[in-house]
C-alpha cells in the first residue's frame, strides 16, 4: 500500500503544473476569449480589412472546429465570399495539426482529472488526505516556478518563446504564414502573447490556492 501511496503522491506533484496549464488553455478555447481580446484598446486592427464582427465570426468557427468531431471539410467549406475560402491549403493543414494537438491535450487533461478524483477518494478512505494535499501543494510550487520562467520569457523575448513552442509541437515551418493569410489576420502575435499571459496568471493563482488549501488543512489538523 505504501508503494501506491507514494506513486500517487509523485503523480500529483509532477503532473499538477501541466494540468493547471491545460485547464487554462481549455478555458481559452471558448468564444469568450476572442470577445475580450479583440476589444482590447491596444489590439491591432486588421490591415487587410476584417472588421471586429468578422474576426469574432471566423475565430469562433475556428475554435469550434478544434473542439468538434468534424473533419477538415468543416473549415474547407467556410468562405469569405463565393470565390474566396477562409483558409488556404497550408492554413488548413496547420489547423488540422492544431486540432490533433488540442484533442490529445483534452484527452490527457480529462484522464488526469479522473485520476485526481480517484486518488482523492481513495486517500480520504485510507486516511492519506494530508499526503495527497501536500502533493498538490508541491505541484503548485513547481507550477509557480515554471510559470515565472515562462512569464519572464514573455517579457524578455516573446517571439523566441513563441517560435520555440511551435518548433516543439509542429514540424518544420508549417506554422509560418503570410501577413495576408486569414490565420495571421485573425490571430496576430498579440493574441498569443496575451494567451500566454492568461495561462500564466491562471496557473499562478490556482497554484496559490492549492498551497493555501494544504497549509490551511494542516493548521486545522494540529
Amino acid at each position: 500500500m505504501k508503494f501506491w501511496k507514494n506513486a500517487g503522491v509523485l503523480l500529483i506533484a509532477v503532473s499538477v503544473p501541466f494540468f493547471l496549464m491545460m485547464t487554462a488553455i481549455r478555458l481559452l478555447l471558448t468564444p469568450l476569449y476572442p470577445e475580450i481580446e479583440y476589444r482590447m484598446p491596444y489590439f491591432p486592427p486588421d490591415p487587410y480589412g476584417f472588421t471586429l464582427e468578422e474576426r469574432l465570426k471566423w475565430s469562433k468557427i475556428s475554435i469550434e472546429y478544434l473542439l468538434n468531431d468534424s473533419d477538415l471539410s468543416f473549415l474547407a467549406n467556410q468562405k469569405l465570399d463565393p470565390q474566396t475560402p477562409l483558409y488556404n491549403e497550408r492554413e488548413l493543414k496547420h489547423m488540422l495539426d492544431v486540432k490533433i494537438l488540442v484533442q490529445q491535450m483534452i484527452t490527457v487533461w480529462s484522464i488526469l482529472a479522473g485520476v485526481y478524483v480517484i486518488l482523492l477518494a481513495w486517500a480520504w478512505r485510507r486516511g492519506w488526505m494530508t499526503d495527497l494535499l501536500r502533493a498538490f501543494s508541491w505541484g503548485g510550487k513547481g507550477a509557480i516556478a515554471l510559470i515565472l520562467l515562462i512569464l519572464v520569457s514573455v517579457v524578455l523575448n516573446f517571439n523566441a518563446l513563441f517560435t520555440a513552442f511551435h518548433q516543439i509541437f509542429f514540424e518544420g515551418n508549417s506554422w509560418l504564414f503570410r501577413y495576408s493569410d486569414s490565420l495571421i489576420r485573425l490571430f496576430p502575435l498579440p493574441f498569443w502573447r496575451d494567451a500566454f499571459i492568461w495561462v500564466g496568471a491562471f496557473t499562478f493563482l490556482a497554484s496559490l490556492i492549492l498551497i493555501w488549501i494544504e497549509k490551511h488543512t494542516r493548521n486545522i489538523s494540529r
